[in-house]
């Protein structure tokens, strides 16, 4: 059984939680596997790649990357990306990928053996892109650019990813994370809906990275560059997202209670300075 991720999280009143998430996944590959090298091949596979990783590193969090798993499986399978551009609706892309049932299973295999291996000492998280984000790199991935994605489309977008993630959720799994672009709008947070009513029905935590002007009561917690005044926030956590600071030696801002780091590691970063600063994430 993986812990919640909602229970894990530190809270403003003072209570501890996790203190260091990390995205890991790029930096791991290449690292371990070499700039060709790809974990997603088999479930066997991934488990000793995601066991390597999570030794070395020492997360608070098990994070599996769901969008990388599914970019890894089009690069392998072009037939799909080729059904995926066979139909104009700009949002038949991410519908026609996410419900290819080859990735589902894996996912689901994958979810189960890293699960067991961290033998529910660390929350088992599922990361995403948030809709518009994949709505827009599923197209890409179709030989489409620049599609128009209105807030109809979010939703939809959000309904075939609830879709998947019902799929899997007899599963062992503590919480899902929803990564925004940089252009999100803070209006397509209504859209998201279908993925916070799955979150609440597995009783699963809701992580959103990036999300300016989220409505507070939908997710446990908010991962943004900027420390924020968890007062305004009753008793939800805050993530303060150090990656485009952390890596260049620039002083962290001290966390508050309630508060913990978040940083997702260059994919070409050294190992000496990553674990240097890891340390100082650490304290």
């Amino acid at each position: 059984m993986s812990p919640r991720l909602a229970d894990d999280l530190p809270r403003p009143s003072g209570v501890p939680g996790i203190r260091v998430w990390l995205k890991s996944s790029g930096y791991a590959r290449r690292l371990l596997l070499g700039a060709a090298g790809d974990p997603w091949e088999s479930a066997a596979g991934y488990l000793a790649f995601f066991n390597q990783a999570h030794g070395l590193l020492r997360p608070d969090v098990g994070e599996v990357d769901v969008g990388d798993l599914y970019r890894s499986w089009a690069t392998r399978h072009p037939a799909l990306t080729a059904e995926m551009g066979s139909k104009k609706r700009a949002a038949f892309p991410l519908k026609r990928m996410l419900e290819e049932e080859g990735p589902r299973r894996l996912l689901a295999e994958v979810v189960e053996a890293v699960a067991a291996s961290l033998r529910g000492q660390t929350p088992l998280v599922l990361a995403a892109p948030a809709p518009r984000r994949w709505l827009t790199e599923a197209a890409q991935m179709a030989g489409r650019d620049g599609i128009d994605v209105d807030a109809d489309m979010v939703e939809d977008a959000a309904m075939y990813m609830a879709d998947l993630m019902r799929a899997v959720s007899a599963l062992p799994i503590g919480g899902l994370l929803l990564e925004e672009g940089a252009d999100t709008p803070a209006a397509d947070h209504a859209g998201y809906r279908p993925l916070v009513n799955v979150a609440r029905h597995y009783r699963w935590g809701l992580a959103l990275r990036g999300g300016a002007g989220a409505a507070t009561g939908d997710f446990d917690t908010l991962i943004a560059p900027r420390p924020t005044d968890s007062d305004a926030h009753g008793d939800l956590a805050l993530g303060l997202d150090v990656s485009n600071t952390l890596w260049d030696g620039a002083e962290l801002a001290p966390l508050a209670a309630g508060q913990f780091y978040f940083a997702e590691i260059p994919v070409g970063a050294e190992p000496e300075a990553v674990l240097h600063h890891l340390a100082r994430l650490r304290g």
